[in-house]
C-alpha cells in the first residue's frame, strides 16, 4: 500500500534544506561584496560573480542529495542517484574553477608589469590543467582506477601523435613563442614575406596578425616559429625615422643642417607620434649625389606607424622652409646628344 510520508518526509526535506542552504547563501554572498568593495583588487569581484549563478545548482544538487538520503528508496536507486549528483557536483565546481582560473590569470597579468603571456593558448592550457584534474576526480569517485586508463593512453599516445602530427607540431611551436617570447600580442612584426601588422593573438594552432588594411592573417605556429621575422617593438616600440633629402650643389651645408634640425623640433610639439627627445639630428649622408648633395634627417618617433605622418609633415614643412630660404630642390637632367649619320650609298 502506498505510504505519502515515503513522498512527503524527502519533500519537506528538500524545502527545508533547500531553504537553510539559500539563507546561508545569501548572508554570505552580502558579506563577500561588503568585503569586496573594501578592497581595491578586483580579483574578489571576478570570484564572486563567477560562483553566484553555479551556487544555486550547487544548492539545489546538494538538497537533493539530502533528501534522497531521507528516502525510502531502494538502495540500488538511491546508490546511482547519489553517484549522478556527485559527478554534477563535481562537474560543475570543474567548470567553474577552470574559467575562474583563467580569468584571475588573465586579469592577474593585466594588472602587473611581470612579462606573462596572456594569449589564448596560455588561457587554454591553464583550463585544460583544472579540467584534467576534474576529470580524474570524477574517475575516482566513481571507482574507476586511473593506471589502466593511462597506460592505455600511453600504448594510444604514438598513434594519436602521428595522426595529429601537424597539430602538434604547431602547438608545441605555440608554446615554443610563448616561452621565449620573440612577439607578444600588440607587438607589431613584419614577417620574410612582407607581410606586416599587429599581433592579435596566439592560439594553441595559429597565430593572428592584423595587417594596416585592417585585414587579418592566420599565420602557423610552426610556420611562425621558423620564419626570420622583424619585431618594431623590441627592444622597446621607439624607432628612429630616417628622410633622406637631396639640394642642390649651390647650398649651404651648415645652413641646409640648421634648417632641417630647426622644422623636426618644431614638429616634435605638433605631431603626433614625433618624438622630441632624443633630439633629432642630420648627417651628410649619402653625401655627393649625381645631381644633389644628399643628407639624412634622422629624428625618433613613438612606434613603427608614426613613421607615416611623421614623414608627411615633415616633408611639407621642410619643402616650405626651402622654399623661403631659396634652397633648391633639383632634379636630375640628362644630355641627350643626337648623331646624323649620312647616307654614303648615293
Amino acid at each position: 500500500m502506498f505510504d505519502p510520508r515515503a513522498i512527503i518526509i524527502p519533500l519537506i526535506t528538500l524545502l527545508i534544506s533547500t531553504g537553510l542552504l539559500f539563507l546561508a547563501r545569501g548572508i554570505v554572498i552580502r558579506f563577500l561584496h561588503k568585503w569586496a568593495k573594501k578592497t581595491e583588487s578586483k580579483i574578489d569581484d571576478i570570484v564572486i560573480a563567477s560562483i553566484k549563478t553555479p551556487s544555486v545548482y550547487w544548492i539545489l544538487a546538494i538538497g537533493l542529495y539530502i533528501s534522497i538520503g531521507t528516502s525510502e528508496l531502494p538502495e540500488k536507486y538511491t546508490f546511482y542517484l547519489t553517484k549522478t549528483l556527485h559527478v554534477l557536483i563535481i562537474l560543475s565546481v570543474t567548470m567553474v574553477a577552470a574559467n575562474l582560473t583563467g580569468k584571475v590569470f588573465r586579469h592577474y597579468v593585466e594588472s602587473t608589469e611581470i612579462p606573462l603571456p596572456t594569449t589564448g593558448l596560455a588561457h587554454g592550457l591553464i583550463k585544460g590543467i583544472v579540467l584534467a584534474v576534474g576529470f580524474l576526480i570524477i574517475l575516482g569517485s566513481l571507482g574507476i582506477s586511473i593506471t589502466p586508463l593511462i597506460t592505455a593512453l600511453g600504448v594510444g599516445g604514438l598513434a594519436v601523435a602521428l595522426a595529429l602530427q601537424d597539430t602538434l607540431s604547431n602547438l608545441f611551436a605555440g608554446i615554443h613563442i610563448l616561452v621565449e617570447k620573440p612577439l607578444r600580442i600588440g607587438d607589431f612584426i613584419k614577417l620574410e614575406t612582407e607581410q606586416e601588422g599587429y599581433v592579435e593573438d596566439i592560439g594553441w594552432r595559429t597565430t593572428k596578425v592584423r595587417m594596416l588594411p585592417n585585414n587579418m592573417v592566420i599565420i602557423p605556429n610552426s610556420r611562425l616559429s621558423q620564419s626570420i621575422l622583424t619585431n618594431y617593438c623590441l627592444p622597446e616600440k621607439r624607432m628612429s625615422l630616417l628622410i633622406p633629402i637631396g639640394v642642390s650643389y649651390s647650398s649651404d651645408p651648415e645652413k641646409v643642417e640648421r634648417i632641417l634640425v630647426e622644422e623636426a623640433k618644431k614638429g616634435a610639439g605638433d605631431i603626433p607620434g614625433l618624438l622630441a627627445e632624443p633630439g633629432p639630428f642630420v648627417r651628410f649622408i649619402p653625401g655627393f649625389g649625381d645631381s644633389s648633395l644628399d643628407f639624412t634627417l634622422i629624428c625618433q618617433v613613438r612606434e613603427f606607424v608614426d613613421q607615416y605622418l611623421a614623414q608627411h609633415e615633415l616633408r611639407k614643412r621642410i619643402f616650405k622652409r626651402f622654399n623661403e630660404e631659396g634652397i633648391e630642390i633639383p632634379f636630375p637632367h640628362r644630355t641627350v646628344y643626337l648623331r646624323e649619320e649620312k647616307d654614303w650609298k648615293k
